[in-house]
């Protein structure tokens, strides 16, 4: 029956092809680089791809940039812990799906499959808008965009003609002590110079679950974040932007490993990201080298566990800090007036340091063992890559290739993967409102560290290294069409995707450490993935809005016959705002089917119950009243207090709750 939901919503689109024909004012603001490298209008796009600005956002109030992305067309948030958050783009998540900044990668050679949380170490209040692109990445950006790319865009100081001084101040809080937030910012701005530095100061409390659920204990923890941006244009061409930020988290539970692992505590503590960078962006009379960018990063991660199980007299301390240096270059050409390329080449080099102590309970005794990774490990990822762009008449083309080389050392094995990835898309503008497009695009994630090196406790399992595996691939195929106008937004696409070479966990039979089976990488799996995701949007003149998505997916393991792991059930958004004035009111709604059709994987799964995850519908409402100098919001999230779990997640969704949040200007 789910099949039939987007046949009959393209049915409904084509119903409003004629409104369409008569309503020639285009919406055109929105603007994505992430699916092509290149800015292009949303409706000219040739793939799946979907922008989150920080004034949408803000409307619902989402506590972190995971659940920013809640309710996003084709997103699925899994949260393992309230410390936690991982995406699920295309139904796949982890390292399978890459995380970036300002066109710099987060992904690191310890990002784990599966679901994580190094998502959240990126503080929402300094993020200016979020751009997700579906099923497609790896030409653009390399290694692990399996099912896209999700990029994060900082907020940008801008220039002005007289020098001024600005900045705000939020704050938030949420009943039951769930959350206590404060943010403050400052800018300056210049004819050439401007700069913005942000400080943020967050505590949450355990998280209330439904009405059955009550307190969820030990779930809340602490963060700290700061973040500084400033851009010097030193001559009329050559602009350079120099950014720093660092997130810190303390002592951020695993709530599920305390609750059904029989662990005394398990936590993150600290949990800590830093990173730079310096870029410098320009432009020459010269077509062949039109727009050029160049940049240099450097970013420090450090991820501490500190655990116990109940009736162990000792506790262990682990500790893996990531060091990545990054250095890329991008030249945009213009070739003739209708053909234009990127062509750039990317180095990024990881050094892993990782430890682990045993310390006893009764005399403090230390015994230093082996870490998650062997000490000392490191990865060098080399790329070369060109994207083209073509606009014939109606038409539009995008077409690239990239080469990507790795040289991994772990322990005394020496490892060199590499891939050739490609793809191509076509668009076709069937008027100016509406737009046909399809798009085949190879991707690719390479084996790294955290696949070939992990030694430990990873989830419900123990898991030993495996050096001889190979990238895992992907070919997805989509078709999908587009409406914009002045009131009226549209979106829906089909898609195929094959996966090849996946990299899975095999259980070693009789082998436990610890009580925990033992299991070992390899390349042994093949699947598909095939689904739809459509959004409608409608605005009157009256203040009134209406906007539904939904997405669904089916995923099938053809190896093992059975379905794939964590595959999201059909889930989706709708809201009804009304707008009079300066005054805003939102009635949201949230959904997710039932989730029965579970690997063997899901079934071992604690966090899984048994038969699967029920079905939820949650409803919200938000409000909020913008007095220029002062914005007022307030809301109640989960108004009938129902008991959910989003599908996968180690901890249920937060219980009724009112919010209350203010951000002055100056």
């Amino acid at each position: 029956m789910k099949n039939w939901v987007g046949i009959l919503l393209f049915s409904m689109l084509m119903h409003f092809h004629a409104m369409a024909q008569t309503d020639t004012v285009l919406s055109l603001q929105e603007v994505t680089v992430t699916a092509t490298r290149n800015k292009q209008h949303m409706l000219h796009t040739p793939y799946s791809v979907t922008r989150i600005n920080l004034s949408e956002a803000e409307r619902f109030q989402p506590r972190t940039s995971p659940e920013a992305l809640m309710g996003t067309m084709g997103v699925f948030v899994q949260k393992t812990n309230h410390g936690g958050g991982s995406p699920f783009v295309r139904s796949l998540t982890g390292n399978q799906n890459l995380l970036m900044i300002d066109g710099v990668r987060l992904n690191n050679s310890t990002y784990r499959y599966g679901p994580n949380q190094y998502f959240n170490t990126i503080d929402f209040f300094s993020v200016e808008y979020i751009e997700v692109a579906r099923g497609t990445g790896s030409v653009q950006y390399g290694s692990d965009a399996m099912g896209g790319v999700i990029q994060v865009f900082t907020k940008d100081p801008a220039f002005s003609e007289k020098t001024k001084w600005s900045g705000h101040f939020i704050g938030r809080i949420l009943s039951k002590d769930v959350e206590y937030s404060g943010r403050t910012a400052l800018q300056y701005s210049s004819r050439k110079f401007a700069f913005q530095a942000g400080y943020t100061n967050r505590q949450f409390g355990d998280l209330p679950g439904g009405d059955s659920t009550g307190i969820q204990s030990p779930s809340g923890y602490k963060e700290q974040a700061f973040d500084l941006k400033l851009k010097w244009q030193f001559n009329p061409k050559w602009t350079i932007t120099a950014l720093h930020q660092q997130d810190q988290q303390k002592n951020v539970p695993l709530y599920h490993r305390v609750a059904l692992e029989n662990f005394a505590y398990y936590l993150f503590n600290p949990q800590v990201r830093n990173m730079s960078y310096l870029r410098l962006e320009g432009n020459s009379s010269f077509s062949l080298l039109s727009k050029m960018s160049f940049t240099a990063s450097l970013q420090r991660n450090r991820e501490q566990r500190n655990y116990q199980r109940n009736g162990n007299i000792n506790r262990f301390v682990e500790e893996d800090r990531v060091k990545t240096i990054g250095l890329t270059a991008d030249v945009f050409s213009l070739f003739t007036n209708n053909w234009s390329a990127n062509t750039g080449i990317e180095y990024y080099a990881d050094q892993v340091q990782s430890s682990k102590q045993q310390i006893t309970l009764l005399n403090n005794t230390i015994l230093n063992q082996r870490g998650l990774y062997p000490n000392c490990a490191s990865m060098g990822n080399f790329s070369l890559y060109s994207m083209h762009h073509l606009v014939l008449g109606n038409f539009s083309i995008e077409a690239g290739l990239r080469y990507n080389a790795l040289n991994i050392k772990v322990d005394t094995a020496v490892v060199k993967p590499s891939s050739f990835v490609f793809n191509g898309a076509l668009s076709y503008q069937l008027n100016k409102q509406q737009s046909l497009y399809a798009s085949y695009s190879t991707g690719y994630r390479a084996p790294n560290i955290d696949d070939m090196g992990t030694l430990g406790l990873v989830d419900f399992r123990y898991e030993i290294p495996a050096y001889g595996l190979k990238p895992e691939k992907t070919m997805n195929s989509e078709i999908g069409y587009k409406m914009q106008t002045k009131k009226l937004q549209s979106t829906v696409a089909f898609y195929y995707m094959h996966l090849t070479n996946l990299i899975n966990r095999v259980q070693l039979p009789g082998q436990q450490i610890n009580g925990y089976n033992v299991y070992i990488k390899e390349n042994n799996q093949q699947s598909f993935i095939r689904g739809f995701e459509y959004i409608f949007q409608y605005q009157w003149n009256n203040g009134w809005q209406v906007y539904t998505n939904g997405a669904y997916s089916f995923g099938q393991n053809t190896t093992r016959s059975e379905p794939m792991r964590r595959i999201p059930p059909f889930h989706g958004r709708t809201y009804l705002q009304w707008k009079p004035g300066r005054m805003m009111y939102i009635l949201e709604y949230l959904y997710a089917g039932s989730q029965t059709r579970l690997a063997q994987g899901d079934k071992d799964d604690n966090r899984i119950p048994k038969g699967g995850t029920p079905g939820w519908n949650v409803l919200n409402i938000h409000a909020s009243m913008d007095l220029n100098n002062i914005i007022l919001r307030t809301g109640m999230a989960n108004i009938f207090n129902q008991d959910y779990r989003m599908h996968g997640s180690g901890i249920n969704g937060l219980g009724r709750n009112l919010y209350i949040s203010a951000q002055f200007r100056f």
